[in-house]
């Protein structure tokens, strides 16, 4: 059976033509610093992105703890959303490998942090409390874009307070595709950002932290002392690299198969947020795990959580959004009959 699977963007395949890419690639041993594909793509993304340097890693969780290590010392405090992945879904390394304290805040509807709620939770220059070094953002986040009024205003508060601003934009170029801008339009309010590769832009692995050449240095370092250094791992920037030059557009079409799979649940009568990037977010309640069930019959791979996140990707066409609502529509049906009887 050919599996429609929506439970994340991480899911896609290398195309052929990236694997192309990847077997002829250039190599050498970039802990050497020898690796020339490797060496390109960090050169290329950073360019890309108006920083000075970039740093390609095996994952965009060693890619942000990367970046708060290299922000920020032993004791020091990093600010962060409550639902953001740097501080929920990271296995709490900035805490456990870092030593670097996370004071998380509850994030706006719109993906944002309220920036008074973050001034309130600045500590005072105390031998008390952990210094606060650090703000991070995350954009998309649940699939919300960031306006870029609001990250100009992010960096003036993070100026005025002497603190560093990092952005996990693991899907960064969704962000841009969506606003229809140039990604240095974002990029251009922090220190550092981390990028994912192996998401929307359908590299099977590695994410790059960017940032200024200091920084990048430390984080090297870093990343030795954390088992991220790769020999020949230009095989793998290579698919980086394809992706960037001809997978970065094509969000577009991703964000447009999320637009007609949320409008059809929504005719459906399912409660569906509005949709702005290549997610869709549905309350479903106590019936998720059926519903996990019940697609898994028909060849549809979700997860099971009252608020399910349906994600479009490179591998997902639009020959199948068709199938994905019918299966939604039978779903509904059978459960409005298990009520009424």
């Amino acid at each position: 059976m050919n599996l429609i699977d929506l439970r994340s963007d991480t899911v896609t395949q290398p195309t052929p033509a990236m694997r192309e890419a990847m077997a002829s690639a250039s190599t050498g041993d970039d802990v050497y610093g020898e690796d020339p594909t490797v060496d390109r793509l960090e050169r290329v993304l950073a360019a890309r992105l108006g920083l000075e340097a970039g740093l390609f890693v095996p994952s965009g969780t060693m890619s942000n703890l990367l970046a708060l290590m290299s922000h920020c010392e032993r004791g020091d405090e990093y600010i962060t959303g409550q639902l953001f992945h740097a501080y929920k879904y990271e296995a709490g390394g900035a805490a456990v490998l870092g030593s670097i304290q996370p004071q998380p805040i509850e994030m706006e509807a719109d993906g944002s942090l309220n920036l008074e709620r973050v001034a309130a939770a600045i500590k005072p220059d105390d031998f008390h409390f952990a210094r606060s070094r650090l703000l991070t953002l995350e954009n998309t986040m649940h699939g919300k874009v960031l306006p870029l009024d609001y990250l100009a205003e992010a960096r003036r508060f993070t100026r005025q307070r002497n603190l560093a601003l990092h952005l996990d934009g693991a899907r960064l170029f969704n962000a841009a595709v969506r606003l229809g801008c140039d990604p240095q339009a974002i990029t251009r309010h922090f220190d550092s950002v981390s990028v994912c590769l192996s998401k929307g832009l359908g590299a099977p692995v590695g994410s790059v932290l960017c940032g200024s050449e200091a920084l990048i240095g430390k984080a090297r370092r870093l990343r030795k002392m954390l088992g991220g250094g790769m020999r020949q791992a230009g095989v793998l920037a290579a698919a980086g690299l394809y992706a960037l030059e001809r997978h970065v557009e094509r969000l577009a079409d991703d964000h447009e198969k999320a637009r007609l799979l949320g409008d059809g649940l929504r005719s459906l009568g399912y409660r569906v947020e509005p949709v702005q990037t290549n997610m869709i977010y549905l309350q479903v309640g106590d019936r998720a795990a059926s519903l996990k069930a019940f697609c898994a019959e028909r060849g549809i791979r979700i997860t099971a959580a009252p608020r399910l996140r349906l994600v479009t990707h490179l591998d997902i066409q639009p020959v199948h959004i068709e199938p994905i609502l019918q299966a939604f529509a039978e779903f509904a049906e059978a459960q409005h009959q298990i009520a009424v009887e």
